[in-house]
């Protein structure tokens, strides 16, 4: 169910903002299944066991948690505060035009996705696969700092070059978070109808967990997207292989993909792909309308 305004409360609810950054800073408590599923979207002939012990050679726990301070927190903090801050506002009102809550879900979703990839994705992802890239160099015997690695894509590529990849994050964000948003909502209409409640009756905690699981889980359809995401943002491949493009856009990207791994290169890496995006949905729409709502009453 979208949030609903109180009686006689006007104009955009800001507090969701800070709601959304706090929500998404717990969503990076799910960060070894983020370090993985790029591990295995990057190399794509390797196994989740195999792509589990190239991140542990890396640095043990701590290559679980690559990436994660300061860009991820970073990252997960602005981000979740555009998202849900957007997805609030046009989810109440598709609510309050008529428009059916998976349908409000949906489109809230889509969009905060386009929103936060747009403002802020670019630069802080960029840093998030720096971190990962100066990793990999360093189990080879190259060590730069985080910075190094970034000034060499600046002065090499410019802004563009610090913003590559963003047209397939927002494809990607505004697919992901339409589709969670979109099907947990249509999961707890569909629970409400079995336990015979009506639109405005509450589901109780582990119904709305189940939803957000349900929607977390079907909204792994787009893993292409993630794997070209990753390819395209990959700093270790620009000379690795002869046929990948030397500018690469997201349907060249595609075609390669597809060429070189086939149907399952696309999906590699959904199985961690799904375990945190069943985590993010349940922090994202469940938990966080109980934020929401106790915000509201506070």
């Amino acid at each position: 169910m979208a949030i609903q305004r109180e009686p006689g409360q006007k104009g955009i609810n800001w507090s969701n903002i800070a709601v959304g950054a706090i929500m998404n800073m717990v969503t990076t408590l799910g960060q070894p299944l983020e370090v993985l599923k790029t591990q295995m979207a990057a190399n794509r002939s390797q196994t989740m066991l195999q792509a589990t012990k190239a991140v542990w050679a890396r640095g043990g726990i701590a290559g679980m948690y690559q990436g994660l301070i300061p860009w991820a927190w970073i990252e997960a903090s602005t981000k979740g505060g555009v998202l849900l801050f957007t997805a609030s506002e046009i989810e109440t009102a598709g609510v309050g035009m008529g428009v059916s809550p998976a349908t409000a879900g949906l489109l809230g979703g889509m969009a905060g996705g386009v929103a936060q990839a747009y403002a802020t994705m670019g630069f802080t992802t960029c840093m998030k696969t720096v971190e990962i890239t100066r990793h990999k160099e360093a189990a080879v015997g190259v060590e730069r700092s985080t910075f190094q690695v970034f000034m060499d894509i600046y002065r090499r590529e410019g802004i563009k070059g610090i913003n590559k990849g963003v047209n397939a994050v927002a494809v990607r964000q505004c697919t992901n978070w339409g589709s969670r948003m979109g099907f947990a909502r249509l999961a707890e209409t569909s629970i409400r109808n079995i336990r015979g409640k009506g639109e405005k009756d509450s589901l109780g905690a582990m119904d709305k967990i189940l939803a957000s699981s349900i929607g977390g889980a079907l909204a792994t359809w787009n893993q292409p997207i993630e794997v070209v995401r990753v390819e395209m943002q990959s700093m270790a491949k620009a000379t690795a292989n002869a046929n990948r493009p030397a500018k690469l856009t997201i349907l060249n990207t595609l075609g390669f993909i597809y060429k070189e791994n086939g149907i399952k290169g696309l999906y590699r890496g959904v199985t961690p792909r799904i375990g945190l995006g069943i985590w993010q949905t349940i922090c994202m729409v469940s938990f966080a309308d109980y934020v929401k709502a106790w915000v509201k009453k506070s």
